[in-house]
């Protein structure tokens, strides 16, 4: 028998699977139930936009083929939607993967890397996994603190800070005055790594542009996502916005053909469909205000966003909270998942679907104070 304990590299055995908590069919199953719908994720709710499902319909056709490997379409799109260059984009099968690729193209075995305690946990992990050190800032409120993760960044000679903008937990966004002030307090050689997951839920004005940041030569790297406001989650399509001297490096660290055709196209339909982007915007907009509305009406604190999910302050058990919506059909993510007691993250959906939820997060809070 192997010993694949003596084989496979070490620093893996110390660190700890991501949680991905049950599954819908595992849920049903234990609450009986024959619908549940899931507001845990932060998946869009919304279903892709218009004309997206005929793009991969058609491009389905051309299944038996590679895609066409420099990906120059999805390039010129995802450039000129994010205001950019061609020659600076990088496609990847999801923002994940590309979290991977800057780490293995960045990190080394002993580096160190600084990240804040509240925040996406693959980046720690990720890093981890490469052999870095990691070393987590404490938060300042729920925000980020940039000094601190600076400070740090100074003190360890870190290789790389990972910022999520807006945040995920909480959902809060930079301004550009205290972002230029942390990029310009970074210790040489040190990468500024900046996942925009969420940042097409905020209006443009509102944004901090570090695309151009990039152009400048800036140490910033910038991941985009399009299973958020987009809806691709299952197609799993991101890419990356870097300095022209990165791209050989990474299309050198990427496998070939490493995004499928299906994705590529709903990618290019999306970017297209400047539009139907705005007024989804708008429509998640609407919702979100509509649940902090019916969070606040259940006597929830809701802090402010600007993604498709609200953080709230809870005067019950969290987990409790969580399991007795589950009972109900609704998942909704308790803070203790991921160290933060006493709040909840919910998913934002249509004004209906937020509408129903806002009724039964009242009574199960309502029941829980009780005592019931």
């Amino acid at each position: 028998m192997a010993d694949w304990h003596g084989i496979v590299v070490p620093e893996l055995a110390e660190l700890d699977q991501f949680a991905l908590g049950l599954t819908i069919a595992e849920v049903k199953a234990r609450y009986g139930l024959d619908e549940v719908v899931k507001l845990s994720w932060n998946e869009n709710q919304f279903g892709p936009l218009p004309g997206v499902i005929d793009a991969i319909h058609e491009e389905l056709a051309n299944m038996w083929l590679y895609p066409e490997e420099p990906y120059l379409e999805f390039r010129r799109e995802a450039a000129a939607y994010t205001g950019t260059t061609e020659t600076r984009i990088v496609p990847s099968h999801g923002s994940l993967a590309l979290i991977g690729l800057v780490a293995t193209a960045l990190l080394r075995p002993g580096a160190h890397v600084v990240v804040p305690t509240l925040t996406y946990g693959l980046y720690a992990q990720i890093s981890a996994t490469r052999g870095a050190t990691v070393h987590a800032v404490p938060m300042r409120e729920l925000a980020l603190d940039l000094d601190a993760l600076a400070e740090t960044a100074h003190r360890v000679d870190a290789r790389v800070v990972w910022i999520c903008d807006p945040n995920n937990p909480t959902g809060a966004l930079l301004e550009r005055g205290e972002w230029t002030r942390f990029l310009d307090s970074l210790p040489e050689r040190c990468v500024a790594v900046v996942d925009e997951a969420y940042a097409d839920f905020v209006p443009p004005d509102r944004r901090v542009h570090r695309e151009l940041d990039v152009e400048e030569g800036r140490p910033v790297i910038l991941l985009r996502s399009f299973s958020k406001l987009f809806g691709l989650a299952g197609l799993r399509l991101g890419y990356a916005v870097v300095d022209e001297p990165l791209v050989p490096y990474f299309d050198l660290l990427e496998e070939p053909f490493n995004v499928n055709c299906a994705a590529l196209a709903a990618g290019c339909a999306c970017l297209r469909a400047r539009d139907a982007v705005a007024a989804r915007r708008r429509e998640v907009a609407a919702a979100r205000e509509a649940l902090a509305d019916g969070m606040r009406g259940a006597g929830l604190e809701p802090f402010p966003s600007t993604t498709n999910f609200v953080l709230a302050r809870v005067d019950v058990d969290d987990v409790v909270l969580g399991d007795r919506m589950a009972e109900r059909g609704l998942l909704i993510r308790p803070g203790s998942d991921y160290g933060l007691p006493g709040y909840v993250r919910i998913t934002v959906g249509p004004l209906p679907l937020m509408d129903r939820l806002n009724r039964e997060l009242a009574d199960v809070c309502s029941s829980l104070r009780a005592g019931q």
